[in-house]
């Protein structure tokens, strides 16, 4: 794997090097992203709630990776870790707050200046204008279910539709009739399915009406054996799921922001607005029954948990299933066009999610669940179909492996490691044997979850909740859902000490103080 320094590269660029830009089929890129998307909600991973057999079809013609982390498991960071190959500290994305710094090198500048048409349409999410990119038409925000406005370099636009369906549409149109075609192309086709509030389009409203889902064990967890911020967090199915998660829509009067609403109060009274005064009626006949149990009060304790469960995965899967049709479709596009063949294709999320673990919805933790995220890539003629790896990755390996993949020199400040040996067939020799992760936002921030930074190899976990002085150790062999921290625990003791050093040395190879 080539290596240069970003001040190298660039300089060489604007001498008008390109390297590989003049010969050989470069493949085309296309890197599928979503937002908040659970493994347990993919059903390529095994144990799944669903089928999802569009997204399926990356990994059976291609692979796998079952421990695909984030660096930061929440949504705005998480993209920026993914342009940049870098961390939150170096590239300066530490919460969803704030904007991301377009003027830094990004993994579409390394390939346009690697000779590539570069574009992204749909959830853009890092405040600042899109760059590096010759062709965007992002969602405006956290962006809309129904009727989305698109902002792109014409100004604002409002789309009629389910903005999964949108940027589907957008996705295919670009490739076919919007880019210059001389070139070989990146395109990061962004989907803001399936992040709260979870609107299923129509067509799907009662796909899952009937459907009971398979309860996680740890649904009903008190959080004893662990650092007190588990039990002081604020994202359960029991205390904070709310009416709006529930689809309790309010009248046509009340759907005029108010001057007292805070940000999520606006943002609910934008979505809903957005549905025309038939389809808020269709949200009403779907969900008006399914949700009087909890108008009338009949349900209590664990009854009403366990009612709040089926209907959150009810809705939360539908927007999964109806993102998975588009993505069926975008690959049989590929197909019928003749460009599968020379096109990567990537599928990942910004972050896992909890579906009912731990009683939780939401992310940010470094447990398991929001901790991985999923990843498949097919690349045909080069990855083998139906292969997988347990390698240890991260989302700041995608921007380095792309240009690798591509003969595109990776910088040397790039932080990630390119991983196209994997998907070679091989496995290079002094991979990393421990992932590092630091979680930036903590009370008063919404959902509470402490801030917290830590370590975790194959077997163990070691997690810093540093303003709270407290420390967490599990071991996944014996307690995969991590129920039970065994920190200061003697038959531990030199685990401990193990994960304490790696931790120490990981820090500073990364330079975050």
């Amino acid at each position: 794997m080539i290596r240069l320094t970003s001040f190298l590269l660039l300089s060489l660029t604007l001498l008008g090097w390109s390297g590989l830009a003049q010969t050989g089929d470069r493949p085309n890129i296309i890197l599928i992203f979503s937002d908040d998307h659970a493994l347990r909600a993919v059903s390529a991973y095994g144990d799944a709630l669903i089928e999802t057999p569009g997204i399926d079809r990356i990994a059976h013609e291609g692979m796998l990776f079952r421990h695909a982390t984030v660096t930061n498991s929440i949504c705005g960071p998480s993209r920026a870790a993914l342009l940049t190959g870098k961390f939150s500290h170096v590239n300066g994305k530490f919460t969803n707050g704030g904007l991301f710094d377009g003027s830094q090198s990004t993994l579409p500048k390394y390939l346009q200046a690697h000779g590539y048409e570069t574009a992204i349409i749909g959830k853009w999410h890092l405040g600042s204008e899109p760059t590096g990119f010759d062709h965007w038409d992002i969602l405006r925000g956290q962006g809309e279910y129904f009727q989305p406005t698109f902002i792109s370099a014409r100004g604002e636009a409002v789309f009629g539709g389910y903005a999964t369906d949108v940027i589907g549409r957008k996705t295919i149109d670009w490739i076919e009739r919007q880019r210059a075609g001389d070139k070989p192309f990146f395109l990061m086709s962004q989907h803001k399915a399936p992040h709260r509030e979870w609107f299923p389009p129509l067509r799907h409203l009662n796909l899952y009406a009937d459907t009971v889902f398979p309860e996680p064990e740890s649904l009903f967890d008190t959080y004893q054996g662990r650092a007190s911020g588990a039990a002081q967090q604020e994202m359960t199915l029991a205390r904070h799921f709310t009416d709006r998660d529930l689809k309790f829509l309010p009248d046509e009067a009340e759907l005029a922001v108010r001057p007292d609403d805070t940000r999520r109060e606006a943002g609910w009274r934008n979505m809903v607005s957005r549905l025309t005064p038939g389809q808020r009626q269709a949200y009403r006949d779907a969900f008006e029954q399914r949700n009087r149990p909890l108008v009338e009060g009949t349900l209590s304790g664990g009854d009403r948990v366990r009612h709040i469960y089926q209907r959150y995965m009810q809705d939360y899967l539908a927007v999964v299933t109806a993102m998975d049709e588009n993505i069926g479709r975008l690959l049989d596009y590929l197909d019928e066009s003749g460009l599968a063949a020379n096109t990567i294709v990537i599928y990942t999320s910004d972050q896992g999610f909890y579906l009912g673990e731990h009683g939780w919805y939401d992310k940010r933790w470094m447990y398991e669940e929001s901790l991985h995220a999923p990843l498949l890539v097919r690349w045909p003629g080069v990855t083998a179909p139906g292969s997988e790896t347990s390698a240890l990755i991260q989302n700041i390996d995608i921007a380095p492996t792309l240009l690798d993949a591509v003969g595109a020199p990776v910088p040397e400040d790039m932080q990630g490691e390119s991983f196209t040996p994997f998907l070679r067939g091989g496995e290079p020799a002094g991979w990393r044997d421990a992932i590092y992760y630091h979680y930036y936002e903590g009370p008063p921030a919404v959902h509470a979850v402490p801030r917290h930074y830590g370590v975790r190899s194959a077997r163990y976990k070691l997690i810093h909740y540093y303003d709270l002085g407290e420390w967490e150790l599990f071991d996944l062999e014996r307690d995969p859902d991590e129920m039970q921290s065994v920190y200061g625990d003697p038959d531990y003791r030199d685990v401990q000490a193990g994960m304490l050093e790696r931790l120490q040395a990981l820090r500073s190879r990364y330079g975050d103080n």
